[in-house]
C-alpha cells in the first residue's frame, strides 16, 4: 500500500490538538508528518504516535518538500495565504476555515453526505462550519427520503467553537463567580458565564450574524439545493464543548414517524437517543470525545403539514472540525 505524507497547519491550536488525536485513532497509511504553526508556537515539542516532533514555523516554503495532504486549522487569513501555495506544490488542501467554503470551484464536503463532490476538487476541499456539519448528516438522510422544503435552525453552541479565548472567558467567569471578583473578557462582548449570547461571529447587513449566514448558505451548497428555504438563529451558551441544535424541518412528502426514526438509526454516523419518558436524549456532555452525530427528541411539528422537530448534538471540535477533515483525507486514500 502506498504511504502518504501530511502537513498539519495550526497543529498546536484547539482543533489541531484534536486532529492529532484523531490521526492516532485512524492509523492512516501516512509515513511522514510535519506540524506547522505560527512563529509563537514554532519550536514547541509534541508527542505523536510515540515519537517527538518539533513544531515548525509556517512559511511560504514550508510545502516545498512536497506533501500529499495539507490540513489547515489556523484561521481564514492563514488559509487564504498559504492554502493556494500548498496546493500549487501538489498537496490536496483540506481547509477548516471559512476562506473557501462558498467558492464555486471548491467542494464543501461532509463525507457521510456528499463524498462524490471530492472528485471535482482543484486542490482545495473545504470543511463546512461545525454547526452545519452536524446538522446536514441527518438532514441529508431525511432529504433523500422525504424531500426537504424548509429548515429552521436554533443552535446552542459551546465556547470551544470560539477557540481558547472563548474557553478562557467561561473558565474565568466561573472562577469570578466563585471568588466574587471582577474579571477581564478576552473573547466575548458580554460574560458567557450564566448567559446566552445570540451573537456568533460578526453582524451582517442582513441583520443575521455571519455564523447564521454560514449555516444557511452552506446547507444549500452541501445538499445541492441553492433555493432551499433555510433560516437560523445561532446562540453561544455556557457549555465547554459540543454544540446542540434544535432543528425544525418541513418536508414536501408525508412521512411515517416510526419509519423515519428507523431510517435515521440505520444511517452512517448517526446515533439515535430518543426515549423522553426515561429522560434519554442527546447531551453535550455525552457526545464530547465521539465522532458521531446524536439525534433525539424526534417528533412531529403539528403546526405545519409534514413538519418535524428533532434535537441534534455533536462534538464541534471533533465531528465539527478535526474528524470531518480527516474523514475526507481517509476517503481520498481509500478511493
Amino acid at each position: 500500500m502506498k504511504e502518504y505524507s501530511l502537513a498539519l497547519v495550526g497543529a498546536t491550536g484547539v482543533v489541531g490538538r484534536e486532529a492529532r488525536k484523531v490521526l492516532e485513532e485512524l492509523q492512516l497509511p501516512i509515513s511522514k508528518y510535519v506540524f506547522l504553526a505560527s512563529s509563537r508556537s514554532a519550536g514547541t515539542k509534541l508527542e505523536f504516535m510515540g515519537k517527538e516532533y518539533e513544531v515548525q514555523e509556517l512559511k511560504e516554503d514550508s510545502f516545498d518538500e512536497g506533501f500529499d495532504f495539507a490540513v489547515f486549522s489556523a484561521g481564514g487569513e492563514t488559509s487564504k495565504k498559504f492554502g493556494p501555495i500548498a496546493s500549487s506544490k501538489g498537496a490536496i488542501v483540506v481547509d477548516n476555515s471559512s476562506a473557501f467554503r462558498m467558492e464555486k470551484d471548491v467542494p464543501l464536503v461532509v463525507p457521510e453526505v456528499n463524498p462524490g463532490d471530492i472528485s471535482w476538487n482543484h486542490g482545495i476541499i473545504a470543511n463546512p462550519n461545525c454547526s452545519t456539519i452536524q446538522a446536514v448528516v441527518p438532514l441529508k438522510v431525511l432529504d433523500d427520503k422525504y424531500t426537504i422544503k424548509r429548515i429552521i435552525y436554533s443552535t446552542y453552541q459551546a465556547v470551544s467553537g470560539a477557540g481558547k479565548s472563548g474557553i478562557d472567558d467561561l473558565e474565568n467567569g466561573i472562577q469570578g463567580y466563585v471568588d466574587n471578583e471582577e474579571y477581564e473578557l478576552t473573547k466575548f462582548a458580554h460574560p458567557i458565564f450564566n448567559n446566552c449570547l445570540p451573537d456568533i461571529d460578526v453582524a451582517m447587513p442582513s441583520g443575521y450574524t455571519k455564523e447564521e449566514e454560514k449555516m444557511i448558505n452552506e446547507t444549500r451548497k452541501i445538499l445541492g439545493k441553492p433555493d432551499l428555504a433555510v433560516t437560523a438563529t445561532c446562540v453561544r451558551v455556557p457549555v465547554f464543548n459540543s454544540h446542540s441544535e434544535s432543528i425544525n424541518v418541513e418536508f414536501e412528502n408525508e412521512f411515517d414517524l416510526e419509519e423515519l426514526i428507523e431510517t435515521l438509526k440505520k444511517s452512517e454516523g448517526i446515533i439515535v437517543e430518543d426515549d423522553l419518558p426515561n429522560h434519554i436524549y442527546p447531551l453535550a456532555a455525552n457526545s464530547t470525545g465521539h465522532n458521531e452525530v446524536y439525534v433525539g427528541r424526534i417528533r412531529r411539528d403539528f403546526s405545519v403539514k409534514n413538519g418535524l422537530n428533532f434535537w441534534c448534538v455533536a462534538d464541534n471540535i471533533r465531528k465539527g472540525a478535526a474528524t470531518n477533515a480527516l474523514q475526507i483525507v481517509k476517503y481520498i486514500i481509500e478511493n
